[in-house]
């Protein structure tokens, strides 16, 4: 016979009692993670003590944790906690030392609520700083409960990806505009620029070494909206930003955009005004797509002669509002003969009867880049004492192709120097970024050292901000677009991919002091 033991509550009964027990036991289950069930590492730099960003620690099992901009991980994975764990810390350009079997990396106790410190050697002469841009910057900072150095430390406006910066002062603030940006919410987000402000440093802003207090321009959803209010499909890009005074002496922003189909095919080009009153850009002139001069890049302004000119690299135009929407004020600094168009199939270089390269201020006439230098250098066109804008690795006299970037007066070195990126070479594609000097903004660079690598990754569109120059120049500071694109990478590093990272140079280095003369090999 079978007995069976009826239970003295009621089906009801017996329901309620469970949901009683349920949410008796939610507090701990449900209670958020406290900084002490964290296990932090803070990886350093040896030489500075400061905490290194974009240091990927990896176990033995190839589970992968990234340090934030403070240097930090955090750590509260179940089946590491109270564990000896040995990690792997590696970073495009820093090394841990090798123990006794060659393995660079190091047992450590994870406990909760602990924190152990990493020290790396920097091998780069330039120092990475922090991530301006995206998801989570300080995000392990937080989970470990310390305070970040600036207000939005986890997501600002939504943004989660930048593409290529461009700043500059205008109306007493620091103005910051990039291209593509990402979305949290959708794989697409927005191609119209995304803008924001900043304090200067002079006027309340952080310390550049700190970071940078961003306020975006945002749409009625909090995300990032686009700036650049120019009719017609596709991605609006900005390039040349300058400050000019319109006819009542009023300043305004100027900048050159492009709307695109693709990569590299353009529908419309011209310039666009600053509108104050609605924080976006508006159409003030439309050039024709055969001109060949317009502004682009990062510009400078430049006294040649009396003559005051904003330079946009070997293009100038005269630093006034009538010359800027005239495309027949801009001249190039070129070796081509006036009026002639770039060619692969053999430009005509503006020779004397003797022989004599003419290189000299141009109108109406393709500018030659780096990239196109080397194509006439390698077909025997152009004699190495020739070049201008071909560089020399000082270390091995190797060719270094320089890509964009930008070009500064320093005080410090009573130089101008170049920042930029290497296109090609037997470097990983953009990801290499190299420092020059010459005594003109035209050149000729000669003789160049690498300042940061980015191993199988790309770092391109490199800018110097000398806003953020101290020590009368002998600090500066650079930032670059940190992304798989172009690199052949096919696992982007989380967080920091398609963002711009920061870095610190110190120009008193000995490592920077580069030959003068023009004895390259």
């Amino acid at each position: 016979m079978t007995h069976r033991i009826r239970c003295p509550f009621s089906p009801p009964a017996r329901l309620a009692i469970g949901w009683i027990a349920i949410i008796a036991l939610l507090p701990a289950v449900l209670r958020a993670a406290s900084p002490d069930d964290y296990f932090g590492i803070q990886v350093i730099d040896s030489a500075t003590g400061r905490g290194v960003p974009l240091v990927e620690l990896r176990t033995v099992s190839n589970q992968r944790f990234y340090t934030d901009s403070n240097g930090l991980a955090a750590l509260n994975d179940p089946a590491l906690l109270n564990q000896k764990v040995f990690f792997y810390p590696e970073s495009p350009g820093y090394e841990f030392p090798p123990d006794g079997f060659g393995m660079r990396g190091a047992s450590v106790d994870v406990k909760p609520g602990t924190l152990v410190t990493l020290k790396l050697k920097r091998l780069n002469i330039a120092e990475r700083l922090y991530r301006v841009t995206g998801q989570g910057i300080y995000r392990d900072t937080v989970l470990l409960g310390r305070k970040a150095p600036i207000r939005e430390p986890l997501l600002n406006a939504k943004v989660v990806g930048q593409d290529s910066v461009q700043m500059l002062a205008y109306n007493e603030k620091l103005y910051w505009f990039w291209g593509d940006t990402n979305r949290l919410a959708y794989p697409l987000g927005h191609f119209g620029m995304a803008g924001a402000t900043s304090p200067l440093p002079s006027k309340g802003g952080l310390d550049p070494s700190v970071g940078v207090d961003l306020t975006y321009f945002i749409d009625p959803t909090g995300f990032s909206r686009p700036t650049c209010d120019i009719p017609g499909n596709g991605p609006k890009w900005l390039e040349g930003l300058v400050v000019v005074k319109d006819d009542t002496g009023r300043d305004r922003m100027i900048a050159r955009y492009s709307r695109m189909k693709s990569l590299n095919e353009v529908l419309e080009r011209g310039l666009v005004q600053w509108d104050d009153a609605s924080g976006s850009w508006k159409l003030l002139k439309q050039f024709s797509l055969d001109a060949p001069l317009y502004p682009t890049g990062q510009p400078i302004r430049y006294t040649d002669a009396g003559t005051d000119y904003f330079y946009f690299g070997s293009i100038r135009v005269r630093a006034d509002l009538q010359s800027l929407t005239d495309p027949g004020a801009y001249e190039t600094f070129t070796c081509l003969k006036p009026g002639a168009r770039y060619s692969k199939n053999g430009p005509p270089l503006d020779r004397a009867a003797d022989g004599t390269l003419n290189w000299s201020w141009k109108r109406d006439t393709s500018p030659v880049t780096g990239i196109e230098e080397k194509e006439l250098f390698n077909r025997g066109a152009l004699e190495p004492g020739e070049c201008r804008f071909l560089l020399h690795d000082a270390q091995t006299h190797r060719l270094v192709v320089p890509h964009n970037g930008s070009v500064c007066w320093n005080e410090y070195r009573k130089r101008w120097i170049l920042i930029a990126a290497e296109f090609g070479g037997d470097a990983s594609f953009l990801g290499e970024v190299w420092y020059a000097e010459a005594n003109s903004p035209i050149g000729p660079w000669n003789w160049a050292r690498k300042i940061a690598t980015h191993p199988h990754y790309s770092f391109y569109n490199p800018v110097q901000h000398p806003l953020f120059d101290q020590k009368g120049g002998q600090i500066i500071y650079f930032e670059g677009t940190y992304a798989s694109t172009f690199s052949g990478n096919d696992h982007p590093t989380p967080l920091y991919d398609y963002n711009q990272l920061m870095y610190r140079l110190d120009l008193a280095d000995p490592r920077l002091e580069l030959p003068r003369d023009d004895d390259r090999k």
